[in-house]
């Protein structure tokens, strides 16, 4: 017996969100799991999509492998040794991949270095940065709330801009890029999404109540515009979905797009925060 598409939607969804939850609330071992295995799929995705969409020839292992290098790498750094020399797989990495393009005589090099280096930045660089995040809350130590704030902020702006959306979505917010989104969806998301931060701040007192509106608002921000980004780079490349790993839901990459925006934005967010905290 065939499973209707909404209830193979909705076990895929419980499922994912219930492996991820756990990754992230167990231990700092466990998220590194989890997070090491996003990245790791994220890029395989993404590095084959240039490969269909762009027709550009890459060797799609060995930057997947450059990617979980930098993520181990950063990850490392913050658990065992605040040392550079946790990069230097990445650091190999890269210097493979220049010298590599000398003996594969591929038609066009420098396209495919590019690439490759796109995928570094766009998904591998926020994803380590994202192991910041986990020793933020109490330096030195693994504390998840960041992250899934982080997280939270994102589910409950997508869910609610689309409900927003459909009821009252009038005036389009991107339709260049993505003709379905609405401002009207935009500001719904938003508000609900920003009203979710206060229970942050009653439960979690790191932060003022103004710092965890600030932490809302920077995800809801950079995560609408990861989100487009993600359909600007598909539209692009004539591709609909980035994969199909999630049944009824696309690929890893489809479901992470506004975290990879959102990530480096609220790293920059924190360290102002900080910093602040240290001056005064």
């Amino acid at each position: 017996m065939r499973l209707p598409n909404i209830a193979v939607r909705i076990i895929a969804g419980a499922v994912f969100v219930g492996l991820l939850l756990g990754g992230i609330l167990i231990n700092e071992y466990t998220f590194c799991i989890i997070f090491s295995l996003i990245t790791v799929l994220s890029l395989y995705e993404f590095y084959g999509l240039i490969e269909k969409g762009a027709k550009v020839p890459l060797t799609r292992v060995w930057n997947v492998l450059g990617g979980f290098a930098l993520f181990i790498g950063s990850f490392y750094y913050y658990t065992v040794d605040a040392s550079v020399v946790t990069f230097v797989p990445y650091c190999i990495y890269i210097l493979v991949l220049f010298v590599g393009e000398l003996y594969l005589k591929r038609p066009d090099p420098i396209r495919s270095i590019a690439y490759s280096l796109l995928g570094q930045f766009y998904i591998a660089v926020p994803f380590s940065l994202i192991n910041y995040l986990v020793f933020a809350y109490t330096p030195g130590s693994y504390h998840y709330v960041y992250v899934l704030a982080l997280l939270v902020f994102i589910w409950v702006n997508d869910s609610f801009a689309y409900l927003t959306g459909m009821a009252f979505g009038k005036h389009r917010l991107f339709e260049r890029i993505s003709p379905k989104k609405s401002w009207e969806g935009f500001i719904g998301g938003a508000v609900v999404s920003i009203g979710s931060s206060f229970i942050f701040a009653h439960y979690y007192q790191n932060l003022s109540a103004l710092g965890w509106i600030g932490f809302a608002a920077i995800t809801i921000i950079f995560g609408t515009w990861g989100d487009l980004f993600e359909s600007l780079i598909k539209r692009t490349l004539g591709i609909k979905d980035s994969g199909g790993m999630i049944p009824g839901h696309g690929g890893i990459l489809d479901r992470f797009d506004s975290t990879i925006l959102a990530i480096p934005a609220v790293f920059l967010y924190l360290i102002l925060i900080n910093y602040s905290k240290s001056c005064f």
